[in-house]
């Protein structure tokens, strides 16, 4: 199984979702780039469930940093957190073990690892696994931001219910930067909330929409073909548990267009090359132009309803029904945006590495 992503900076998974810990492996950083424990905290928390429209599963996050650093900066070899796992209830999941959670990866991690794997709150293939991630995530947006490199996620669409489009991104990105619910317009964000706990009463959940912005990234930065910007993020963001669907600019919407309204025209400001549309997301040629990478990736309702559903006992080989029990989100698509900033900054990350070397985020001695 490839539990690895990145080619000059890499970020390695391990643990499951009851064992004893959890933690990622990132290879490749440059020396001396700062760490900030308490950002990295900050970000957790984004990640941490809250309140009624969450999981009652709440965990520390006490993450530990046991290799790569000294003094407070990145050593150059690789970097090891690891976060233990504390709340778990594994009991919930005995009694159902041969029953194939609808839309959940029960029955292919039966069918990939012949029963030998920890299907205990779906062990290696949990959204828990997105913890250790966000922390290397965190590591990561310190780096971008030391070369001006900011990015932000919001929920443009959930339950129905739209969000209003990045303004001034960069006044925008900050304001999420500590938002406990990423949304830019507070009103839609008490008309979501409202539609999560509907779902919730109901037994039901809902899934959603964000959008993430990336402002600062030099033009000319990916490759033509197969590790184009949009290739490479969006290997990276598929392999969020839940995403579904991901597009850059106006995506899906630019085939109902005519070119005339889909190109983004050039023009030179205050001696800078600008575009003065952005429909393809900061992109050319799978190449950055410069102007704000603006992406949008769908996330699925949690498939851990508590309704009765229809499944397949996979070891007997007979049909069957499943209740899920348990302590599970009614929507996840807002604690997925620290997620997705994570994954985002480190796929920049390596890119940028990539085009201008290993050292481009050290510090100096």
């Amino acid at each position: 199984m490839k539990n690895t992503f990145g080619q000059s900076v890499s970020v390695t998974l391990f643990g499951e979702s009851h064992g004893d810990v959890i933690g990622a492996v990132i290879d490749g950083l440059a020396p001396g780039i700062d760490i900030d424990k308490d950002y990295i905290a900050s970000r957790l928390a984004l990640r941490r469930p809250a309140g009624k429209i969450s999981t009652s599963r709440v965990e520390k996050d006490e993450f530990r940093i046991v290799s790569g650093v000294f003094s407070g900066k990145t050593t150059g070899t690789p970097l090891c957190v690891m976060i233990p796992n504390e709340n778990t209830s594994s009991a919930d999941y005995e009694a159902t073990r041969a029953l194939a959670r609808p839309s959940h990866a029960d029955y292919t991690a039966y069918e990939k690892y012949h029963g030998f794997e920890d299907y205990r709150g779906g062990g290696h293939f949990s959204g828990r696994l997105t913890a250790p991630l966000v922390a290397a995530g965190a590591i990561a947006e310190t780096a971008l931001m030391s070369k001006g490199i900011v990015l932000g996620t919001h929920i443009s669409r959930c339950a129905g219910i739209d969000d209003r489009k990045f303004g001034d991104i960069k006044k925008d990105i900050d304001f999420l930067s500590t938002a406990a619910f990423p949304v830019l317009d507070g009103k839609a964000g008490e008309k979501m909330t409202a539609k999560i706990l509907e779902a919730a009463k109901d037994g039901d959940s809902v899934g959603g929409v964000l959008e993430c912005a990336v402002i600062g990234m030099p033009a000319g930065v990916g490759e033509p073909w197969f590790d184009s910007v949009e290739s490479v993020l969006s290997h990276a963001l598929f392999s969020i548990p839940a995403v579904k669907g991901v597009q850059f600019g106006d995506g899906f919407a630019l085939s109902d267009m005519h070119g005339s309204e889909a190109n983004d025209a050039f023009r030179v400001e205050n001696g800078k090359v600008i575009t003065k549309t952005n429909h393809n997301g900061g992109i050319n040629g799978g190449i950055t132009n410069g102007m704000p990478i603006v992406f949008s990736v769908a996330v699925k309702p949690t498939p851990s309803i508590f309704k009765t559903q229809e499944t397949v006992d996979f070891i007997k080989g007979e049909n069957a029904e499943i209740t899920i029990n348990g302590r599970h989100d009614p929507a996840i698509v807002h604690r997925a945006r620290a997620v997705v900033d994570a994954v985002t900054a480190l796929t920049l990350c390596d890119m940028l590495a990539i085009r201008f070397g290993t050292d481009f985020f050290g510090g100096e001695k």
